[in-house]
């Protein structure tokens, strides 16, 4: 029988394992290989909201207990925030007289309506617990960095300091910058190489699609009328019992063997030709990625590694900071517009920053 010093020992060890499991995702190589934008810091909220992150991560626990199907729609979100005029909270806002939002885009009709209802509760209770000194850019950031973590996945330190934007992108902009699930990857690498991400980053962030759920129209093209020869015969037949038709309006998970966790399972679909989309399955057709693949799906702390840098990255696209833009009080309307805020500007004595907001 083992000593008692002999298992103190054992578990000392394996306590001492499990706490790096996730240390190397935000270390200071990744840190120093990821230049930080002017504005932002690691620790920009420790003096006015220093538990935000605690805050969030508790909340999102207890929704993800509940539905762990809302990690993959709060990571979505951050993608199509990001990607369409930077991380500046665009994407939350709903139209108005200057015309539709982003969110009535088509290529956002399918972000999940609870997300935006997440975030802008998350807002409400950060700014309950801390006053409106977070904005809803840098709480979308976190709460995608959450889904990530709680899922499975790696956690890792976010850059924070972004300030709401004013303004959403129009129609045309928002579908020119968020590339569809029928790109090859040669519109893939030439679009996201605009937003300074090179082809390691491209594949990595592919890889949130290892949870989540798609709409029949997005794959159907590869099914109908002819079956994309790229597709795994077992898989395309199962996915025509799921959409018998091209107009099916049916949705199934992306990842056919692990989707609700976060992990490389994504890349072994990629493989074996399992990949749902045609913007997938190409990342292994293609030469210049298919290496970059094999080793995700050879290598989950690799993948994790290039998919923290690759956040970390997307995270700092055209980001607001300074004086620039705002801390909304209500993450789907701007300030200006805000009647409720509005009124409390006048009743209550707040600081030059707030009455400056409402001169934008």
């Amino acid at each position: 029988m083992a000593s008692f010093s002999s298992l103190v020992i054992l578990f000392v060890a394996i306590s001492s394992l499990l706490a790096i499991s996730y240390s190397s995702y935000a270390p200071e190589e990744v840190r120093s290989s990821v230049p930080l934008v002017k504005g932002l810091s690691w620790n920009f909220h420790s003096s006015k909201c220093p538990r935000v992150e605690i805050i969030i991560r508790q909340h999102l626990k207890k929704v993800f207990k509940n539905d762990i199907g809302q990690a993959a729609g709060l990571l979505r979100l951050h993608f199509h925030d990001c990607f369409v005029q930077g991380c500046d909270g665009s994407v939350l806002l709903d139209g108005s007289a200057s015309g539709p939002s982003e969110q009535e885009a088509p290529p956002n009709l399918s972000l999940r309506a609870t997300a935006f209802q997440i975030i802008d509760d998350l807002r409400e209770i950060v700014h309950k617990a801390c006053g409106r000194v977070v904005s809803c850019a840098d709480i979308t950031a976190l709460a995608a960095r959450d889904a990530v973590f709680l899922s499975g996945g790696p956690d890792y330190d976010v850059p924070l300091g972004r300030r709401d934007g004013l303004n959403f992108a129009t129609r045309n902009q928002t579908v020119d910058n968020l590339p569809p699930p029928t790109s090859n990857t040669t519109f893939l690498l030439t679009s996201l190489a605009r937003k300074n991400l090179d082809p390691t980053d491209v594949v990595a962030l592919s890889g949130g699609h290892t949870i989540g759920i798609s709409h029949c129209n997005s794959f159907t093209p590869r099914l109908y009328p002819t079956q994309d020869p790229t597709m795994e015969k077992t898989l395309a037949a199962d996915l025509k019992v799921i959409c018998p038709t091209n107009t099916t309006n049916k949705t199934t998970f992306m990842d056919i063997r692990s989707p609700n966790e976060f992990d490389n399972k994504y890349y072994v679909n990629l493989v074996n030709r399992q990949g749902l989309f045609t913007s997938d399955q190409d990342l292994y057709t293609d030469e210049r990625t298919r290496d970059i693949v094999k080793s995700f799906a050879d290598d989950q702390e690799l993948f994790f590694e290039k998919f923290v840098r690759g956040m970390i990255k997307m995270g700092q696209l055209s980001v607001l900071t300074g004086r620039r833009g705002e801390i909304r009080a209500n993450c789907s309307v701007r300030n200006s517009e805000n009647e409720s805020y509005l009124k409390e500007v006048v009743d209550v004595d707040v600081d030059e920053e707030s009455r400056s907001e409402l001169r934008k």
